[in-house]
């Protein structure tokens, strides 16, 4: 005879939405399955999941970005393949794009972040490619496909990310210009600049350094100072939005629609919507866009659902950083060393070892979110980061189921 009694008792009771299969949400979905009674469900818009941090080799060299969300995913965590498009917290669902909606008594809001061109900039929408997402990064792939190597492709904007890809196309061969704006790579220490700006040199990249980008054409981009420079494909790296969901749900955000948090990582809005990654800006006062700070909110902002699920008060979250790595082509790379806070020091390493270093964190970020899959309680995170002294206020107080 079945025991209706004994699978009632082991029924989950918590039903957990995280909207966003990336780094942020991958980590933190893994996380809630400490406790064995709430329900998971991860919903994302494309079946598998992206390397965004090697998007760059995807675009030059054809490199495989995408791994199944089942070598990832814990035991009982489900996929939804769709677009969430509103969040009713009335109701508590997320209303996806097929018009199918879930029901939720939390959700993890992990919509990362996107590429974007500015409108501002005549025919920067229209001509010029982002590289931040997997669509857009194919698209990119595509057009350099049909060029003959010597075409001039211009890279604008000399972050890492364009750093890594300036480098990336030029040592696949490509005549490669790498337009910054004011300063190659703002983040790393002059002596790190100095180090990698001969990197990008040897590699055959011309760095204009103070130049600024005011138009982009099909064929050519145009500066300040009016010089038109030939160029087959542009490559926009200088700037990142988020997804607008927490704006269509009527969510407090940030000027480019962050979800405003306090330091459990909760909206300001609700207590039972926890952001992480990208899209979160605890405090007002958001963090670097990076993986970095995706793996490390993850498990934290799935500590303040756990809380919130056992009736105990949400510990404030934490993190620092140790410095970033910039792979330049596939055989050398630059490790700037930073302050907890981010902020670059006069140390620097360089050279292949530094790019075995960069290849062997790239793949430790699988690794990691593998191990999560199979040990929810594995989780890690640095300290001592500097928080704002006086936090938004916090979020109104909902009612219990």
């Amino acid at each position: 005879m079945t025991d209706f009694t004994a699978l009632t008792d082991t029924v989950p009771t918590t039903r957990v939405v995280v909207i966003g299969g990336g780094y942020s949400g991958i980590l933190a979905a893994n996380h809630l399955r400490l406790r064995d009674d709430v329900d998971v469900t991860v919903v994302n818009p494309r079946p598998k999941f992206i390397e965004r941090i090697r998007l760059h080799q995807l675009v030059a060299a054809g490199y495989d970005a995408g791994v199944d969300y089942g070598t990832l995913l814990g035991e009982g965590i489900r996929l939804v393949v769709d677009t969430a498009m509103r969040i009713d917290t009335a109701a508590r669902t997320v209303r996806l794009a097929s018009g199918r909606e879930l029901d939720y008594d939390y959700v993890i809001y992990a919509v990362g972040s996107t590429g974007t061109v500015p409108q501002t900039i005549p025919g920067a929408a229209e001509f010029a490619y982002p590289i931040a997402e997997f669509e857009q990064a194919q698209r990119l792939r595509t057009a350099l496909e049909a060029l003959h190597p010597a075409a001039p492709v211009t890279v604008v904007g000399a972050g890492l990310t364009g750093i890594e890809t300036a480098s990336e196309l030029a040592e696949q061969g490509r005549n490669v210009t790498l337009v910054c704006g004011g300063r190659l790579g703002p983040s790393l220490s002059d002596p790190g600049r100095r180090s990698t700006a001969k990197a990008l040199a040897k590699l055959g990249v011309t760095v204009m350094e103070a130049n600024v980008v005011t138009e982009v054409r099909a064929d050519a981009v145009v500066f300040a100072d009016g010089a038109v420079r030939p160029s087959a494909v542009t490559v926009w790296t200088a700037g990142f939005g988020v997804p607008e969901l927490a704006t269509a749900s009527g969510l407090r955000t940030d000027a480019i629609g962050r979800l405003i948090t306090d330091e459990t990582l909760t909206s300001v809005d609700d207590e039972r919507i926890v952001a992480a990654g990208d899209c979160a800006a605890p405090s007002d006062q958001p963090l670097r866009m990076c993986c970095a700070t995706a793996t490390q909110l993850a498990p934290q902002a799935a500590n303040t659902v756990l809380s919130r699920i056992e009736g105990t008060t949400p510990a404030a979250f934490e993190y620092a950083y140790a410095g970033s790595c910039i792979s330049l082509g596939r055989r050398t790379a630059t490790l700037q060393v930073t302050r907890k806070d981010d902020t670059p020091v006069n140390v620097y390493l360089a050279g292949r070892a530094v790019a075995t270093f960069k290849e062997a964190v790239c793949r430790g970020t699988l690794w990691a979110m593998r191990r999560s899959a199979r040990k929810p309680a594995w989780t890690f995170w640095l300290k001592g980061g500097p928080r704002p002294a006086q936090p938004v206020p916090g979020p109104k107080v909902v009612s219990k189921p």
